[in-house]
């Protein structure tokens, strides 16, 4: 119950237990086409360029950021957590000029704000965190594709925290690329890295196009400033998922198996009403550890509704407490990094956790834990709190 990775749906493990078969048996490329297929609804988008990179979120972001920066280009990137901190040293190591913006943690960007930034650097790329969990903020993107366009800006953003657990709309808003991980809201393990890249991403990816010796074929492109990374180059891991079924890595099938099965089951029980999951889950949680007493660190109205930072109680061990709640409840639950490390506690609900029955054991081992160390809890708060919370999204249904 931290802020992941999360306990994955059953499903999922079914899934990945399945037997491995060749990375160019029918099945396989049948498997990878039908899983593209699946991730545009997740994304909400039609673009042909969706597909997964083999590997952690984080595998994803940087075949992204690596593929669409030339060195040289100026990258605008605003940090508001930890990961907004990642990707600006990410754009670094692929000789970006990277300029950055910074509010507090705890809080997100006014669009103003943003498009002001936008105007003064005059970036190739605008690289955004949408749900940075260290912090639990959610940046609002609803309005930044639009003075994108307008200011030739690409738009990417590092949705790992955030997708299938809070509103994404990728053609809507205008996203020229966005990736994200399994680990979190989607539901499954970590390991690899659903993408989604526009017409106008992709003519900047194949721009750069060099394919290795040993397959490179006839008419095959040699660009001078060639994406400088070999498993991390888009324009072959296109190659590879599209017709021409170019051979580059040998696809991790198990893997394979366990995100179209996440997205499958986000699918089947319908994007909207996995989203309306989490937001109800995660408000019983945030009555909850109010109901606890709990202080709630950040702006609320700009938070993940997958997870939720709680103040430590004066006078209790955080991570003694966290570690009682994992050795005698088995519910694990998140610390935070930098400046928050110690500060705060971090409760998910999200994916196959973000369910009633997960939300209200939380909160009792929670309380007992609180109580243990001292700390004058109201006795059931957090449960009646949460009780309440459900009560009030079913009246509302």
């Amino acid at each position: 119950m931290g802020p992941g990775p999360i306990s994955a749906y059953p499903s999922v493990l079914r899934a990945m237990s399945a037997p491995l078969v060749g990375q160019y048996d029918p099945f396989m490329t049948a498997t990878m086409t039908e899983t593209q297929e699946l991730y545009r609804g997740v994304w909400s988008t039609a673009n042909d360029a969706t597909l997964l990179i083999d590997g952690t979120s984080r595998a994803g972001i940087e075949a992204a950021m690596i593929s669409l920066i030339r060195p040289g280009d100026r990258v605008l990137v605003p940090v508001f957590g930890r990961f907004g901190h990642l990707l600006a040293e990410i754009a670094e190591r692929a000789l970006a000029e990277v300029h950055t913006i910074e509010v507090p943690w705890g809080q997100v960007f006014p669009t103003s704000v943003l498009e002001d930034a936008i105007v003064r650097v005059r970036p190739a790329l605008l690289a955004l965190v949408q749900g940075d969990t260290s912090t639990t903020m959610l940046q609002p993107l609803e309005d930044i594709g639009e003075i994108c366009a307008r200011h030739g800006v690409l738009f990417y953003t590092d949705a790992t925290a955030s997708l299938g657990g809070n509103a994404f709309e990728a053609d809507a808003w205008g996203l020229d690329a966005a990736t994200a991980g399994l680990q979190k809201c989607l539901g499954g393990p970590s390991g690899s890295a659903p993408i989604t890249l526009s017409e106008r991403a992709v003519e900047i990816i194949r721009s750069r196009a060099k394919v290795e010796a040993g397959i490179r074929e006839p008419g095959d492109v040699d660009a001078p400033d060639f994406v400088r990374s070999n498993y991390f180059d888009l324009g072959m891991i296109l190659d590879y998922w599209g017709p021409r079924r170019l051979n580059h890595h040998t696809e991790a099938t198990s893997m394979l198996y366990g995100a179209r099965e996440c997205a499958r089951v986000l699918l089947l029980e319908g994007r909207d009403a996995v989203i309306e999951r989490h937001r109800i889950n995660g408000e019983a949680m945030l009555a909850g550890v109010r109901g606890l007493g709990l202080v709630v660190f950040g702006d609320v109205a700009h938070k993940m509704s997958n997870v939720v930072a709680v103040e430590i109680p004066e006078g209790v061990p955080g991570d003694v407490a966290r570690a009682a709640m994992l050795n005698d409840f088995g519910i694990e639950i998140g610390t935070s990094f930098g400046p928050l490390h110690g500060r705060v506690w971090r409760i998910g609900t999200m994916g196959y956790n973000a369910r009633t029955d997960a939300v209200l054991q939380t909160l009792a081992a929670l309380e007992t834990v609180l109580r243990r160390f001292g700390a004058a809890v109201p006795v059931a708060g957090g449960v009646e709190a949460a009780l309440s919370a459900y009560g009030s999204a079913s009246d509302g249904d």
